[in-house]
């Protein structure tokens, strides 16, 4: 069961988590939700969910932690994806900016590490949101779609070697194989743009196979592995029949619509 918490903060990124999450709160418990939202990032659909939300430009780090102040927030979680190239767009505050000029590397670990420690001064702790999503959360021997062939276990067991390193590595999370050749390997540019790019590396029949991992150390106070409707779309869009991932690390969101997607695009989406 989930620690007894009153209020939660949100601070609340892009696609449906943020929306799962305080749902899953409300029916667990939490009395109040107080959210802190990006302008075009965040579903306007969440303010309906939520007690309190104010609406923040990427970058502007002291106005959110004001927002979570005034909201008597002390806990806070952090859901969901910020675009990118929306990291490099902002134009920060001065509390921002002094982070950001503070950091020797500059990287999601390192700037949301920052942000939590910024938080932390003002008394608002960040917390991990798992125990209150453990129902959405992929088990072992979870498996959508079709039964992979012996071949394709073999091109998991290779993405899985490879992910695995360049997560060490802090390159990134995802690998895109066929036929022991890696096709690309994620970068500043996403999962799904990484999809896309080893989908169409992978020919015109398509059939790679994507590999997604968990980081070494990984903080899951803001950076859960998640898979979702649209990441089933971009598999199909891209031709890859395969996308494998860690058990008890991976989110799925809309499992139902996951679950359809996968049979009619006939994509095989396993946690092993």
């Amino acid at each position: 069961m989930p620690p007894s918490i009153e209020t939660i903060g949100i601070i609340a990124g892009n696609r449906s988590l943020p929306l799962l999450f305080a749902q899953q709160a409300r029916a667990l418990g939490v009395k109040r939700l107080v959210a802190v939202a990006f302008d075009g990032e965040t579903d306007p659909a969440l303010a309906k969910l939520v007690d309190e939300i104010t609406w923040v430009k990427v970058g502007q780090l002291g106005k959110m932690i004001s927002a979570l102040k005034q909201g008597k927030v002390q806990q806070c979680v952090m859901l969901g994806q910020i675009a990118p190239k929306n990291l490099f767009d902002l134009r920060p505050d001065l509390r921002a900016m002094t982070l950001m000029m503070r950091l020797k590397e500059k990287n999601a670990h390192t700037i949301f590490g920052g942000i939590a420690e910024e938080m932390k001064k003002d008394g608002i702790e960040l917390i991990e949101p798992l125990p209150w999503l453990q129902p959405l959360m992929a088990g072992a021997g979870f498996a959508l779609g079709p039964k992979l062939t012996a071949t394709q276990k073999q091109e998991v067991a290779f993405g899985f070697r490879l992910a695995k390193e360049s997560s060490r590595l802090e390159i990134g999370q995802t690998v895109v194989v066929k036929s022991g050749t890696v096709l690309a390997v994620e970068g500043f540019e996403g999962t799904d743009a990484c999809l896309q790019r080893g989908g169409e590396l992978a020919g015109p029949n398509g059939g790679a196979v994507a590999v997604k991992v968990a980081k070494e150390k990984h903080d899951l106070r803001f950076d859960i592995p998640c898979l979702g409707p649209k990441t089933v779309e971009t598999c199909h869009t891209a031709k890859i029949s395969v996308l494998a991932f860690e058990p008890g690390k991976t989110l799925i969101l809309e499992t139902e619509a996951v679950a359809e997607l996968a049979k009619k695009y006939k994509v095989s989406l396993v946690a092993a």
